[in-house]
C-alpha cells in the first residue's frame, strides 16, 4: 500500500471510480455498499473517504466522466462532417455509441440535473456536469443555426424547445430500441440499426426543408 499511497490523487480517485462503475452496474446503485466499492478497489474503507466524501460523489465524477465522452463524440461529429444531414446523422450515431458504452449513464445523464447549487452547497462535480450539458445544448443549437442559415432546416424553429425536443425525442428512441430490441426484430423485421435510421430519418424530415443539402 505504501507504493500506493505515492501516486497521484488522481489515480486513487479513478481506480475507486471504475471499481464503482463495475458494481453499480452489476448490483444497482442503491445495493452497492461504501464496503462493496472499497474491497472491489482494493482499499480500506477510512482510505475510500479520504479520496471521496460519499457514494453520491463517486456517482457525480461517473456521470462526468461519461458526459465528457459524448461531448467528445458530438465535437468530433459536428467538425468532420459539412453538410446539415450528414453532421445530423453523426451527431445520432454518437448519442448511439454514447448508450452502448455507456448504458448505465445514458438515462441518468439525461435525468433530473440540479441547477440550484447555493441551495445544496459546494458540489463541483454537478456544476460540471451542469455545465458540460450546457455546452453540449450550445453545440446543438449552432448546428441548427448553420442548418437554417443554409436553408436545409425550417426557419420557424424555436431554439430551446426545440433543442429539448431534439434529445428527448432521439434518446426516447435509442433508449426504447435498446430495450425493445426482440421485439422490434420479431414484430418488425428490422434490426436495431434499421429502426432507429428510420426513427431518425422521420425525425430529421420533421425539422428539413425538403431541399438536399448535398447538391
Amino acid at each position: 500500500m505504501g507504493r500506493r499511497k505515492k501516486e497521484p490523487k488522481s489515480v486513487h480517485r479513478e481506480n475507486i471510480a471504475s471499481a464503482a462503475s463495475m458494481l453499480f452496474m452489476k448490483k444497482g446503485i442503491a445495493s452497492t455498499s461504501m464496503d462493496d466499492i472499497a474491497k472491489a478497489a482494493g482499499y480500506s474503507k477510512a482510505t475510500l473517504y479520504v479520496y471521496f466524501e460519499n457514494k453520491e460523489e463517486i456517482v457525480r465524477v461517473l456521470v462526468w466522466n461519461s458526459m465528457k465522452k459524448l461531448s467528445d463524440y458530438l465535437s468530433s461529429a459536428l467538425v468532420q462532417q459539412e453538410t446539415t444531414r450528414a453532421k445530423y446523422d453523426c451527431i445520432c450515431c454518437g448519442l448511439v455509441r454514447y448508450q452502448e458504452e455507456f448504458p448505465f449513464y445514458f438515462n441518468m445523464v439525461l435525468d433530473h440535473i440540479n441547477i440550484d447549487f447555493e441551495s445544496h452547497g459546494d458540489l463541483p462535480e454537478e456544476k460540471q456536469t451542469y455545465q458540460m450539458g450546457e455546452d453540449i445544448n450550445e453545440k446543438i443549437k449552432e448546428f441548427l443555426i448553420s442548418g437554417m442559415k443554409k436553408g436545409d432546416l425550417r426557419n420557424d424553429l424555436d431554439m430551446l424547445p426545440t433543442i429539448f425536443s431534439f434529445w428527448g425525442m432521439l434518446s426516447g428512441m435509442i433508449q426504447l430500441a435498446a430495450n425493445k430490441e426482440e421485439y422490434i426484430n420479431c414484430s418488425m423485421g428490422l434490426s436495431k440499426k434499421a429502426f432507429l435510421e428510420y426513427g431518425f430519418s422521420m425525425l430529421y424530415d420533421s425539422i428539413a426543408t425538403g431541399r438536399d443539402d448535398d447538391e
